[in-house]
This record gives C-alpha cells, structure tokens and sequence, in this order.
C-alpha cells in the first residue's frame, strides 16, 4: 500500500504492518478524546517514525495514488481530526 505523510512524500509500507500501526492510532485516538495534547503529540509523531521505518519512500517524482493519508508531525488536534474516519487514520482490522 501507498502511504503519504503530508508534507513529506510517500512510502511503500506492507499491509502486514497495519495490526502494529493499528496500536499506535488506537492510543492517539484516545489521547485526543481526552485532550491529552503532549500525549497526542508523542503518539503522533512515534506513528509517523513507524511508517518511515517500515516503509520505502517512493522517488520524489513518483506520483502513485494513496492508500493511506497521514497527518504531518506538526498537524494540531484538529487537523488530525478532519483527517479521521470511522476506524481513525489506520484502517482497523
């Protein structure tokens, strides 16, 4: 799958990844119903450095549809919320 991190680019991550990052969105998603800003802003920016970690980054001239759009390390609260679905930034299982 294609994921962008907004601001940044994309990568190539695997589906096999999603259960691990699943983990971390789920924590985000809780910090930010409690308005746990420092906490959401440690979650945020620990799921970001997964994704770069187990993804490829794609050429910057590569343009592949995406998968998966992701918030930048700097998105406040309510950025990220307009971004969210029923299963929040990660698709759930």
């Amino acid at each position: 799958m294609i994921v962008r991190i907004m601001g940044e680019g994309q990568v190539a991550l695997s589906e096999s990844h999603l259960a691990e990052l699943n983990k971390l969105d789920e924590e985000l998603l809780a910090e930010m119903n409690n308005g746990d800003g420092p906490g959401f802003r440690a979650t945020l920016q620990a799921l970001l450095t997964k994704v770069r970690e187990l993804g490829e980054p794609l050429p910057d001239d590569s343009l592949e549809p995406s998968d998966l759009i992701l918030p930048s390390p700097d998105a406040t609260i309510a950025e990220v919320q307009e971004l969210l679905s029923d299963d929040g930034l990660i698709p759930g299982p």
